[in-house]
C-alpha cells in the first residue's frame, strides 16, 4: 500500500477490465486496450499525488474520460468529424439445452443483439458530452455527483445532460426505428428507410 492506499499493482488489477469496457463503449473496442495502457500510465504516474479527495475509482474515470476525449479530438480533427464506437462484445454460453430451445434462444439472442447495435448506432451519434454521462450513468452505475466529479462539472449540469441525452435518444429513436414484437414478445427494433 501507499500512503494507506492500494498500491498501483492493486489498482490495475481491480480497475483493468472495467475501464477497458468504459473505454470501448467511449472510442472503439479495437483502440481501448492502448487508451487504457494510457490510462494507467496517468494513474502511476500521478497516484503518489492522489489527494483522496474523491472515490480512487472516480479519480481514474475521470483519467480514463479524459484520455478517450483526447483521442476523440484527434480523430474529429484528423477526419473532420467525430470518429466513435460503442462497440460491445457478447459471449454465448450455450450449455446442455434441447435443440429446439437453443434455436429459441439463438433466436431471442440475436433479436437482443440487432436491438442493441441499432440503439447502440444512435448513441454514437449523440455529441461526446451526451454520450458520456449516459454510459457513464446507465453502463457504468456511477450516481449524478459521481459522475459531476469525473467529468469536473456541476451536479446541475451533469442532471441537465442526462435529461438532454436522453430526450434526443428517444426522439432519435422514435424518428429512426420501428419497434415490434416478435411471437415470444421479444422486443426488436429495425431501422427505419430515409424518405426521399
Amino acid at each position: 500500500m501507499v500512503n494507506g492506499m492500494r498500491s498501483f499493482e492493486e489498482i490495475y488489477e481491480g480497475f483493468g477490465p472495467q475501464i477497458i469496457r468504459y473505454l470501448a463503449r467511449l472510442v472503439s473496442e479495437s483502440e481501448a486496450e492502448d487508451l487504457a495502457q494510457e490510462t494507467f500510465l496517468r494513474v502511476h504516474r500521478g497516484l503518489e499525488e492522489f489527494r483522496g479527495d474523491s472515490r480512487i475509482s472516480t479519480w481514474i474515470y475521470r483519467i480514463a474520460t479524459n484520455v478517450a476525449r483526447d483521442r476523440l479530438r484527434k480523430a474529429s480533427s484528423m477526419s473532420g468529424g467525430a470518429v466513435t464506437s460503442l462497440e460491445e462484445g457478447m459471449d454465448v454460453e450455450d450449455g446442455n439445452v434441447w435443440t429446439d430451445e437453443k434455436a429459441r434462444n439463438t433466436e431471442g439472442m440475436t433479436i437482443r443483439k440487432e436491438m442493441n447495435d441499432c440503439i447502440r448506432r444512435f448513441i454514437d451519434d449523440l455529441p461526446e458530452d451526451y454520450r458520456t454521462v449516459l454510459i457513464l450513468q446507465d453502463l457504468e452505475g456511477f450516481k449524478n455527483q459521481e459522475i459531476a466529479d469525473i467529468l469536473g462539472i456541476s451536479l446541475d449540469n451533469v442532471k441537465i445532460r442526462l435529461h438532454r441525452a436522453r430526450t434526443r435518444l428517444r426522439e432519435e429513436l422514435q424518428t429512426g426505428c420501428s419497434f415490434h414484437r416478435d411471437e415470444e414478445d421479444e422486443l426488436g427494433c429495425d431501422l427505419k428507410q430515409p424518405q426521399d
